[in-house]
């Protein structure tokens, strides 16, 4: 009788076969079989087939022992869990593996050794369950993998404690909660030859945003040595997002990078007993990122290539979760896994979902920030956790009730029993890709990974609450916030004839709000970005080692690790900003106001205090374009000009406009543009247009003037209403006086409008005045604007309220925008 073939070569396998040899290991096999032509390397290896599995069960005589003891476990008992998944996994650990699978395995193992010329190569042994990575869940790192497995007995033991995996205590657990037969689920083994990534970089990578399922983007977690510990939440990585639409071979699109907490690495292990250890990092590479930016290109184009190839293949968008590694011998980077991503690809993109907090004083609130999983805001009481079953300290298991924060140092899959029941999750370690993270997201639960210290900020039973609703950073705050959920379906936004624009100011919204209906941003301000990212005062940066202020230059020299100077920081972190918002709404218009702070604001930044007066008036002193070609700050200037050259330059990202902001004349307008000249800012070159702030009355008065050096106005109604009506808007004794509906004011912007259409250039407005007040929209809208821009929690109202006045004034007008913003 011929015997049954239990071994395929990873690259006889493919998309069809998840059947026989499991999602991953299909998902290898298609990947060598059609990608390494582009020149994606994918290690070499061979698979155990789903038969062996069910072969090695039926030869030890298994099946009804593991079904008895499974259909004792209460699930809802993590002690019972724990006991039932044990027995499990020591009986299949005790078994053996009839000869013809042991040799087929060996055989094997020796020809890819041969391959390697290596008489025992190192090797990875992955699981790949046969219900992993289907797209109504993600079964991705339920069963376990084994790294740097070398010699005969270390691999057939690897393998069947693979085998073993696929009844640990989470997968049990995982596979009840979405309701798969334990017995229907089938394991197949991946023996694949190691990249030696411990003597490098490794790290997992998304085609999309995580986050706001945004699709543009490439989001890449790197740290050194082996991904393990990237997935564990040992350490928090470093990040790069990687603009997909401008990844051409001629722009570097890398629109951000942040720098994780890199302090420890898995490596390979000294002696047979130990396959890994884990080491310190010395502190010079915990300050440095652990892959270039021309590394980080290149995975990204692979990445991008794979999301293409999967799309095509599967006829709809796929979306795709990579592993990658660098070999720190070859230097060569390689793609280890790659599967279907199972949460946003299968959204309703038709609905959007925004969950708000009214507590204008809650800053006053805030406990610890850390990384925001999921952009949900959830309640509750504070259970502290350092181990399931307490023997570590703390609460136990068994102690925790539905609707618990849990809080903990970081979790691992067997955490998944608890993380289900949880209203929230915190974590001290940690990052975006590590397995707190990936199941808070799978289960729908906010999270707040790598906040460092939760452990020892807060207490059991303390009330907080927990928010993920406010950009990329998670916010813990005390006490019961109160929030609102507010869901609004895309085709319930009518059509308006006049195109809405977004104000917006934090970039780590700006993939978030790019599923509102818009046409584009008519206001991103600088000032954001820097106060929040840059924190430092500009000249500050510049000048410190000259002010001999030994806590200052040490506040700098933190901020900057990572970056080769200070100009360098500054300018990069900017050009991060804004790359986020550009990218976010590409091609359509971003207009980037240049920083408009006063010199009290700018004085509040780190180092402020030597470089800025003390003004009686800063609101009409020296602000906005005076400064630009001041000698006294000419030089800070210079920076936003290089940060904006970046962005469009390197980037790609042509459709980012520059605004001057409070800019009194038309001789200091064409002394700005001088200024952004010297830094290669030029209007006109490589599609650039400068649109200019009009909220100065002498703006409006000269306007065919100004007209003539711009290429759009945009109405700033709040400086425009205090400097008509010669009030002080911050003064409350004149408060009541305040209104854009004025006539005065009116007859400013209806006199720009006309001077605008006159001479051919585009006028917008960016203010909450449209969306307040359906008469102020009605105005804008008989006079001709061209755009309205408002903040994104106002779209709807302001769509509305626009469709129903342009019906009522049967308005018949066309958008001065270009073709790309409409």
């Amino acid at each position: 009788m011929k015997t049954a073939n239990y071994i395929l070569k990873l690259e006889e396998v493919g998309h069809g076969d998840v059947p026989i040899v499991g999602g991953k290991n299909a998902s290898l096999g298609e990947m060598l079989q059609n990608l390494t032509e582009l020149g994606i390397n994918i290690p070499g290896g061979f698979v155990v087939t789903v038969a062996a599995y069910h072969k090695f069960i039926e030869f030890n005589k298994l099946d009804d022992i593991i079904k008895e003891i499974i259909n004792r476990i209460d699930l809802n008992n993590i002690e019972s869990l724990r006991r039932g998944g044990l027995q499990v996994r020591q009986l299949i650990k005790n078994g053996k593996f009839p000869d013809e699978i042991e040799s087929q395995i060996l055989e094997a193992y020796t020809k890819l050794s041969s391959k390697y010329s290596q008489e025992i190569t190192d090797v990875a042994v992955r699981s790949s369950a046969t219900a992993e990575d289907l797209p109504d869940a993600s079964f991705a790192g339920q069963q376990e993998t084994y790294l740097n497995v070398r010699g005969s007995e270390s691999l057939v033991n690897s393998v069947r404690n693979c085998f073993a995996s696929l009844f640990t205590d989470r997968a049990i657990s995982y596979r009840q909660n979405f309701g798969y037969d334990h017995f229907l689920v089938g394991l197949s083994v991946c023996v694949q030859k190691m990249v030696r990534s411990d003597l490098a970089a490794s790290g997992v990578a998304f085609s999309l945003d995580t986050e706001s399922g945004f699709k543009d983007v490439v989001v890449i977690n790197g740290s050194y040595g082996l991904g393990e510990m990237i997935v564990q939440g040992s350490v928090s990585p470093d990040e790069y997002i990687v603009f997909k639409p401008t990844l051409d071979g001629v722009h570097s699109p890398i629109i951000e990078k942040k720098m994780g907490v890199k302090d420890k690495k898995m490596v390979y292990g000294d002696d047979p007993d130990e396959r890994v250890k884990i080491i310190p990092i010395d502190k010079q590479a915990q300050q440095n990122f652990c892959i270039t930016d021309e590394r980080a290109l290149q995975l990204a184009e692979w990445v991008a290539s794979i999301e293409k190839y999967y799309t095509k293949l599967k006829g709809k968008w796929c979306p795709m979760d990579v592993e990658w590694a660098v070999d720190g011998l070859s230097n060569e980077l390689f793609i280890v896994q790659a599967r279907p991503e199972t949460i946003h690809s299968q959204k309703d993109n038709g609905k959007l979902t925004e969950y708000k907090m009214d507590d204008e004083n809650r800053g006053d609130k805030v406990l610890l920030k850390g990384i925001a999983v999921g952009d949900k805001i959830a309640n509750g009481k504070v259970k502290i956790m350092y181990s399931l079953d307490g023997r570590a300290g703390g609460l136990d298991g068994n102690d925790f009730m539905a609707g618990d924060i849990l809080v903990t140092d970081m979790t691992d899959p067997d955490w998944e029993p608890i993380m289900k029941k949880a209203a929230a999750i915190i974590t001290n370690k940690g990052g975006r890709t590590c397995h707190a993270a990936i199941v808070a997201r799978e289960m729908g639960v906010p999270a707040i990974v790598g906040s460092r210290n939760a452990t020892e900020i807060l207490a059991d039973d303390q009330y907080v609450t927990v928010s993920c609703g406010e950009g990329d950073t998670g916010i813990v705050y005390s006490g019961n916030i109160e929030y609102r959920k507010i869901e609004i379906n895309v085709a319930d936004f009518p059509k308006t004839k006049t195109p809405i624009m977004l104000n917006v100011a934090s970039p780590d919204m700006a993939f978030q709000f790019s599923h509102i209906p818009n046409k584009g941003v008519g206001l991103a301000r600088e000032e954001f970005i820097i106060n929040n990212y840059i924190q430092a005062h500009p000249l500050a940066l510049l000048r410190h080692h000259q002010l001999n202020d030994k806590e200052l230059t040490a506040k700098i020299n933190q901020l900057i690790v990572g970056y080769e100077n200070e100009e360098t920081f500054f300018v990069k972190k900017l050009s991060y900003g804004i790359a986020k918002i550009a990218s976010a709404f590409y091609p359509n218009k971003v207009i980037v106001r240049f920083s408009d702070f006063k010199s009290n604001e700018y004085k509040n930044l780190l180092g402020g205090k030597y470089f800025e007066p003390d003004e009686e008036n800063p609101m009409i002193g020296w602000r906005g374009a005076s400064r630009y070609y001041s000698k006294d700050y000419k030089e800070a200037f210079g920076l936003e000009c290089k940060a904006i050259r970046r962005v469009r330059e390197k980037m790609g990202l042509k459709n980012v406009v520059v605004m001057v902001p409070f800019c009194r004349t038309v001789e200091e307008l064409l002394k700005v543009q001088e200024v952004m000249s010297e830094y290669g800012l030029v209007r006109g070159k490589e599609g650039l247009e400068v649109y200019l702030m009009a909220e100065i009355p002498s703006n409006i008065i000269m306007a065919a003037e100004f007209a003539k050096h711009i290429d759009g106005f945009s109405i700033g109604s709040n400086d425009l209403t205090q400097l008509t009506l010669g009030l002080d808007r911050d003064s409350s004794l004149v408060a009541h006086l305040y209104d854009e509906r004025n006539s005065a004011v009116k007859a400013m912007i209806s006199m720009l409008i006309k001077s605008a259409k006159k001479a051919k250039v585009k006028v917008g407005i960016c203010g909450q005045g449209p969306s307040d007040f359906p008469d102020f929209a009605k105005f804008l809208v008989e006079e001709g604007i061209d755009s309205i821009s408002v903040t994104p929690d106002s779209v709807f109202k302001t769509i509305n309220a626009i469709n129903s006045i342009e019906s009522q004034s049967k308005v018949k007008k066309t958008s001065a925008l270009p073709e790309a913003a409409k």
